[in-house]
């Protein structure tokens, strides 16, 4: 595989979310390399989380923080102009950390939001961090969450599909990065019992025949057990370093955050994980 190949269709901007914290090393990287190999603009952003009460009672501690955090930002645009990726660095302020994301994001029209995780301390979200599942519940675009360890390098991408409309949109997505890629798929729909092999296999074949037709080799599983550890493991298995969700499952419901599943996974996994939110037209280019 040539690794200087973009592996999405359109990635003209990118939105980095960094936190200043180690749990961003990953996503900083990520997000370097794929702006330079996409051609992309960067904007990275760091959240000072703050209320008018604290900011009239306490305004150098405010100002303090976002002191720092643009110096770390400016860290992120020297990497990123030793590359040659056109940066632009901002700090933002507000009550809810989420809210700025999301905001920065629609306003400077990203194609996608890269962001890191927050490591296996704490149990709120399932481990996942709060900021994150709630950026994937309200983002207009694809979201990257990539665990400190983590590359992406698209070499065996894995689609976990439940047959739920926001899984064929995941699919999709994930047929174009293999496409993209030169690289095959393997296509992973968990039946939690006996009684669901049946349906987990059209969810696969469905996905399969997608891929056919786009000339994409890929490899169909319907593991039984929890959805969220089948597909953990199996990512591991195959030595995935990307997994792509819908995300919301077969439920639909319109939560505020994204469905459980989905949340388990990006919690227990080392591999990034991209959330598909939004109907993607075509599939390849």
């Amino acid at each position: 595989m040539n690794t200087q190949k973009c592996p999405f269709e359109r990635l003209e901007k990118i939105l980095l979310a960094t936190d200043r914290s180690r749990f961003s090393e990953g996503a900083i990287r990520e997000a370097l390399s794929l702006s330079r190999r996409c051609s992309s603009k960067l904007i990275a952003i760091s959240v000072v989380k703050t209320n008018l009460e604290f900011e009239m009672n306490m305004p150098q501690v405010i100002d303090q923080d976002e002191a720092e955090a643009m110096r770390h930002l400016e860290t992120v645009r020297t990497k990123a102009l030793e590359d040659g990726i056109d940066c632009e660095i901002i700090t933002l302020r507000g009550e809810e950390t989420y809210q700025e994301i999301v905001s920065a994001a629609g306003k400077d029209q990203a194609d996608i939001i890269i962001m890191g995780r927050h490591g296996r301390t704490g149990l709120l979200r399932l481990m996942m961090g709060s900021v994150t599942a709630k950026v994937i519940g309200h983002a207009p675009c694809n979201i990257l969450v990539v665990p400190p360890d983590a590359k992406v390098d698209c070499k065996q991408i894995l689609i976990a599909t439940d047959g739920s409309k926001y899984s064929e949109t995941a699919a999709r997505e994930a047929i174009g990065i293999a496409k993209r890629s030169d690289n095959s798929l393997v296509a992973v729909s968990v039946a939690s019992s006996d009684i669901e092999i049946a349906s987990a296999k059209v969810n696969v074949a469905k996905v399969e025949a997608l891929a056919t037709e786009e000339g994409i080799k890929i490899e169909g599983l319907t593991p039984t057990g929890k959805p969220y550890e089948a597909i953990v493991e199996t990512a591991k298995q195959k030595n995935t370093d990307l997994i792509v969700l819908g995300s919301r499952g077969r439920t639909g419901l319109e939560r505020l955050l994204m469905g459980s599943v989905a949340e388990r996974v990006i919690g227990h996994t080392e591999t990034a994980v991209l959330v598909a939110p939004k109907q993607n037209k075509v599939v390849a280019r």
